[in-house]
C-alpha cells in the first residue's frame, strides 16, 4: 500500500515517523474523538530514572473532535517539559546541535490548538529529519488501498506492525536500562543526528 491513514502526534514515537517516510502518501485525521493518554497530546523519553511521559494538558470540554482541541497553559507545562528534555538529553551527542531548532516550541504560546501545534512541530522534525512527507488532512473517506494505523501506534496497548521492527541504536543511558524501543522520535534525533534517516 502507498498510502497511510495516522492520528496527529505530539513529537510521535520513531514508529511514526517510519510511516512519514516510507508511505507515498500520508493523511492525518483531524477529525476524529479526541482519546485520552495516547500520542496525540503526549511523547515518551528516555531519563535517568527510565520512560517518562511529557503531556500537553489540553482544555476538556464535550467530546470534542480533535482539531477542536485547545491547549491549556495549566502548570507550565512548556518550561517544564523544556527542563524535562534538557535533563534527560543534556550529554546527548546531538542535543547542543539541535536545542536551538526545537526550543522556540517550548518557550512561545504561538498556538491556540493542538493540532496545529503538532503539524507544526511534524513540520520541523521532518526537516531536521531530512525526508519529505506528502502530508494531507483527512476530509472525507479514507481513500482506498490505505493502511490505516491510527489504533495501532498507541503508548499503552499497540497493535502488531509487521512492518515496524524496532532496531537498537545508541541511547544516552541504555547502560543503565538497556534498549528502549519506540520513544519520542526526540530521542532518536538527539542520539543520532543526521544518521537518524537510516534508522526510519
Amino acid at each position: 500500500m502507498s498510502a497511510v491513514l495516522l492520528s496527529t502526534t505530539y513529537f510521535g514515537p520513531v514508529q511514526w515517523y517510519q510511516k512519514l517516510y516510507r508511505y507515498n502518501d500520508v493523511f492525518i485525521d483531524w477529525h476524529e474523538s479526541f482519546q485520552k493518554q495516547t500520542y496525540r497530546n503526549r511523547c515518551l523519553i528516555a531519563t535517568t530514572q527510565g520512560i517518562q511521559a511529557l503531556t500537553v494538558p489540553v482544555v476538556h470540554g464535550s467530546k470534542a473532535s480533535i482539531n477542536e482541541m485547545l491547549i491549556s497553559d495549566h502548570g507550565n507545562w512548556r518550561h517544564l517539559h523544556w527542563q524535562a528534555l534538557q535533563s534527560a538529553y543534556g550529554d546527548s551527542p546531538f542535543f547542543e546541535y539541535y536545542e536551538d531548532d526545537l526550543r522556540p516550541f517550548f518557550a512561545e504560546h504561538n498556538w491556540e490548538l493542538l493540532t496545529d501545534y503538532n503539524d507544526a512541530i511534524c513540520k520541523k522534525m521532518c526537516e531536521l529529519l531530512d525526508i519529505h512527507p506528502h502530508l494531507s488532512p483527512l476530509t472525507s473517506d479514507v481513500p482506498t488501498q490505505t493502511a490505516d494505523l491510527r489504533t495501532a501506534i498507541n503508548p499503552k496497548h499497540p497493535l502488531p506492525d509487521s512492518d515496524f521492527e524496532p532496531r537498537p541504536y545508541y541511547q544516552v543511558y541504555q547502560q543503565k536500562h538497556g534498549f528502549l524501543p519506540n520513544l519520542s522520535i526526540i530521542d532518536l534525533l538527539f542520539n543520532m543526528g543526521p544518521e537518524s534517516i537510516f534508522y526510519l
